[in-house]
């Protein structure tokens, strides 16, 4: 059948328009691809030939308060592989096996995988030399990735606090857990470009992704006084040989600590070589055990808040025990102290002088400032694993269980919250939150990005009756059992401690945690400092033995180092025959060199400067030194 030339050009003219539409459908599509997907295509393509090499960021720096660096970085490169660029892996792995000390077999498992790229374990975190030895054998396919890792320049020092991070550069423990995000940082990279199989594409250029650096961690920490604690650490536990030992320096008056330490320690970037006991324990906030007579200074402060005693006036015959509710509790003192004013009580740390005072408060009001004062619940200082330490349940408190508790035993308490409480007792009566963690600092900006203020708790007691625990502790390190921590011209005031040590429910024979806590200067505390040595042997295991003197000798370099201005006025030390003399350096300015001679007939002189006149010494009058101690004159003329 013949179809009509009208029927024809319809056909071609439907074939024509369908066409034209098939035509626009594909040039709108490809107009489409090509100006709206365009950037995803090629970013898609792009990622699908790119391969990543990951360069670390550092993590933040770790300082005290005064910019001093306790825990940084260092570099140290790693190597990658690209198993597709490497052309002959038997050669590659027979090369590169020596350079890296690993076997030919391993290195060849890796660089035979099935991954676009891979890293080498066994070849992480390398020094620089061995990366420029691996550089130097130009390998294709073997690449060095910026990495770094956790360096503490002064080994164990502060261990505990610090913590220590892996090798992921991963918080682990102490402040690098605890701030962990906040120092970690984000990844970066260099990426470069290859085909299908893997061989690189030369005309397209790497992408630098730089790592975004962690912030730094300023502390509350003073390397002057953390450098002295950890010296007098040192010479304690070489002296003793102790089960372990305790040390905290805290501000009393905002709850910064100052410096923290203890016994055994390790060293962070060697922290795989001790037992997980030693370095998962901080021992200043996680040890919990009785703390015997400091803490009596928390009853001595709810008995005079509450007008139970006047320390003068009152007095209280010992005749070397007590009887509470059918049970004799003996003094430390066999026999006794006799009669003694309350202040006496005091200075002589008498239980039974205290367990009087726990019965005139009574157990609701006595363990109201128990409570009152941070026992029973953890400081929140800012570190992992700090305990909370255990009271008497009120309900089950009789008057042998009062009394104990009147003279600091029967009760598990932690370092942390004596430091804590007694910073309260004596800084007017306000309790702190205890806190080590200072700023959050851009490495990059300078700017603060945290900064943590001091957190009163609480007012637990008032500033006169904090006035009359000063008063009282002053006269202990003066003239009671606290003389070991006496520190001339500068009014220390204290307490000692001697713990006898439970196990399995019974007290160890000759086994004790002796202790005491020091705060200075007494008239205006600016330092508070606690010491407990755990077991002390070849000793008499009493706290003005072992511990008052470990808590002078820091005390004492502290405060110079702090720059505390010395006092002239203290309370009298009471000397012992062990006691050198003490002589008040005389107002030697103006003098000449003649009449300094007939003077200092006790004392030596250090000269220095021209002239004949005296106008600066060293130390100033009026201060009180050692017999035999050197005084330094400047000359010049008037």
């Amino acid at each position: 059948m013949r179809v009509s030339n009208v029927t024809v050009r319809k056909r071609l003219a439907f074939t024509l328009v369908v066409g034209i539409l098939v035509f626009f459908i594909i040039d709108v599509r490809l107009g489409y691809v090509q100006f709206f997907m365009g950037d995803w295509l090629t970013d898609k393509a792009k990622s699908s030939w790119s391969r990543n090499i990951p360069f670390e960021p550092k993590r933040g720096e770790i300082v005290d308060r005064n910019g001093v660096a306790l825990a940084t970085n260092i570099s140290a490169p790693t190597v990658w592989v690209v198993p597709r660029q490497i052309e002959n892996p038997d050669e590659t792995a027979k090369k590169l096996a020596p350079v890296l000390n690993i076997k030919t077999e391993k290195v060849y498992q890796y660089i035979t995988k099935g991954e676009s790229i891979v890293r080498i374990n066994e070849a992480r975190k390398i020094s620089h030399e061995k990366a420029k030895e691996v550089r130097a054998l130009n390998l294709k396919g073997i690449y060095i990735g910026e990495d770094s890792k956790r360096h503490y320049p002064f080994g164990d020092y502060l261990s505990h606090v610090l913590g220590f991070a892996g090798i992921d550069n991963q918080g682990l423990m102490g402040l690098e857990l605890y701030y962990d995000e906040e120092l970690k940082g984000e990844q970066g990279s260099v990426q470069f470009y290859a085909n299908a199989k893997g061989q690189r594409m030369e005309d397209m250029a790497d992408d630098y992704e730089p790592p975004k650096d962690g912030l730094d961690l300023k502390l509350t920490i003073d390397s002057k006084v953390q450098t002295i604690i950890e010296r007098e650490l040192d010479i304690a536990e070489a002296k003793y040989n102790p089960d372990g030992i305790v040390a905290i320096a805290m501000n009393p008056n905002n709850g910064e600590i100052l410096g923290m330490s203890s016994r055994p320690n390790f060293d962070p970037a060697n922290f795989q070589t001790v037992s997980p006991d030693v370095y998962n324990r901080n021992l200043p906030i996680w040890s919990t055990y009785e703390p015997g007579s400091t803490f009596k200074i928390i009853t001595l402060a709810a008995a005079l808040e509450e007008g139970k005693v006047d320390l003068d006036k009152d007095n209280f015959h010992d005749p070397g025990h007590i009887e509470v509710a059918g049970t004799r509790i003996h003094c430390w003192k066999s026999g006794g102290h006799g009669s003694q004013t309350f202040l006496e009580v005091v200075q002589n740390s008498c239980n039974p002088g205290f367990v009087e005072l726990g019965e005139r408060l009574g157990k609701e009001t006595l363990f109201k400032y128990v409570h009152g004062f941070g026992f029973g619940e953890k400081t929140g200082i800012d570190l992992q694993g700090e305990s909370a330490g255990i009271l008497f349940n009120l309900a089950r408190v009789g008057p042998l269980e009062q009394a104990t508790t009147a003279f600091g035993q029967g009760v598990s308490v932690t370092p942390i919250q004596q430091v804590a409480a007694v910073s309260a007792a004596v800084n007017g009566g306000t309790l702190y939150t205890p806190y080590i963690a200072k700023e959050l600092v851009n490495p990059t900006t300078g700017e603060v990005v945290m900064q943590k203020s001091p957190e009163a708790k609480r007012k637990v007691i008032s500033e006169e009756t904090s006035k009359e625990i000063r008063r009282a502790l002053e006269t202990v390190v003066a003239q009671g059992s606290g003389k070991g921590a006496f520190v001339e011209s500068y009014r220390v005031g204290g307490k000692t401690g001697t713990a006898q040590k439970a196990q399995g429910g019974r007290y160890l024979e000759n086994n004790y945690i002796v202790s005491f806590i020091g705060f200075a200067p007494a008239d205006d505390p600016e330092l508070v400092i606690y010491v407990a040595v755990d077991n002390p042997k070849g000793t008499v295991q009493f706290g003005g033995v072992v511990a008052a003197p470990i808590v002078g000798n820091i005390m004492e370099s502290s405060l110079h180092a702090l720059e505390v201005e010395p006092r002239k006025e203290q309370v009298e030390k009471e000397l012992t025959w062990l006691d050198t003399p003490m002589i008040e350096v005389p107002d030697l300015v103006g003098q000449s060199k003649k009449e300094i001679r007939e003077m200092l007939v006790n004392l030596k002189i250090d000269t220095s400067g021209e002239g004949d006149t005296v106008v600066k010494q060293s130390p100033s009058a009026g201060v009180k030194v050692k017999e035999g101690s050197t005084i330094r004159i400047y000359l010049g003329e008037e």
